[in-house]
């Protein structure tokens, strides 16, 4: 059976029935599927025709928005979860071998819902219980734990645009504030050559990078750190984007790091700076977060078309 890796290392998945029947094959695709909300609609369609129950529909949607990162898909199921809940049978279950685990899942989900309403007290309580009924999916619910604070702690974090930065290409230090200029916001974009993630994502960096530089936002690559052996392996990593590849391309200061004021703490890492300073989204550059504020910015910004495929 073909289970996507994220879905593995998140929740209790157990392995089903080896496929065969009809039934089982349409189950297999309908945990499978990741290509796209109308093939996802499809193979649901399918699974119903052959028997698989509502209940196993149910945390295969699931499972198609926790690999996506849909959280607002997640939070609009709960009604969903709250009826199944009472209703639930473990041997209709295609993923989860306790009661518990599915039960952790709806506190899950519940927590979500009460984060999306921005009731941290709900949060919080939600969260912990599904911590309780399931210890071993704790790396699933970590996250959000780790968003929320990294969230509240933004709230007090002012970018300062008179912090001057070396280039990567040397030469006199350039100053936040000449790169914001008559700019809607600025986009920070923390990277690393020793990151093999920042390397492989380079390619979309560069049509987002071109995209939103059109649109006004002003495109600033941050290098956290400047050992001799990394500034040279990251002007060699970024030598196939062009003599003048978008954006600005500093380095980090080492006193009072903006790495360190914006818990940087993975790469690569956007954030979203408004135009007075104020941290408008952190995190992961594939998280549909960051276009959700760059809307907010500006209507007319839509999301390009990567490599990869993601609008």
């Amino acid at each position: 059976m073909r289970i996507p890796a994220v879905c593995l290392s998140l929740f209790a998945v157990i392995a089903i029935t080896a496929a065969g029947t009809p039934r089982e094959d349409a189950l297999d695709n309908l945990l499978s599927e990741r290509d796209s909300d109308q093939a996802f609609a499809a193979v649901i369609e399918a699974a119903r025709k052959t028997g698989v129950t509502e209940q196993a529909v149910l945390e295969a949607r699931f499972l198609y928005h926790i690999d996506r990162r849909e959280d607002d898909a997640i939070a609009a199921m709960l009604p969903e979860f709250l009826k199944q809940r009472e209703v639930f049978k473990i041997q209709d279950s295609a993923i989860f071998g306790v009661k518990e685990d599915w039960l952790a899942v709806v506190e899950y989900v519940h927590a979500i819902a009460s984060l999306k309403k921005g009731d941290k007290g709900a949060f919080k309580s939600h969260i912990t219980e599904a911590f309780w009924l399931s210890p071993r999916q704790a790396s699933a619910f970590a996250p959000q734990i780790d968003r929320m604070r990294l969230e509240e702690a933004m709230q007090a974090v002012r970018i300062d645009f008179e912090t001057r930065l070396i280039a990567l290409g040397g030469g006199d230090a350039i100053a936040l504030k000449s790169l914001m200029a008559d700019r809607k916001a600025m986009l920070l974009h923390f990277w690393s050559p020793a990151s093999k993630e920042c390397e492989a994502s380079l390619p979309d960096f560069l049509i987002t990078a071109k995209s939103l530089g059109e649109k006004g936002v002003a495109m600033v690559s941050l290098l956290p750190e400047d050992s001799p052996e990394l500034l040279t392996n990251a002007r060699e990593m970024i030598r196939p984007l062009g003599v003048n590849p978008p954006g600005a391309w500093l380095i980090d200061q080492k006193e009072n790091p903006l790495a360190r004021e914006l818990r940087v703490q993975t790469l690569p890492v956007f954030v979203l700076v408004s135009n007075d300073g104020r941290v408008l989204f952190n995190g992961d550059p594939a998280d549909d977060g960051l276009w959700d504020a760059l809307k907010k910015i500006d209507p007319e910004i839509t999301r390009p078309v990567t490599g990869n495929g993601t609008e």
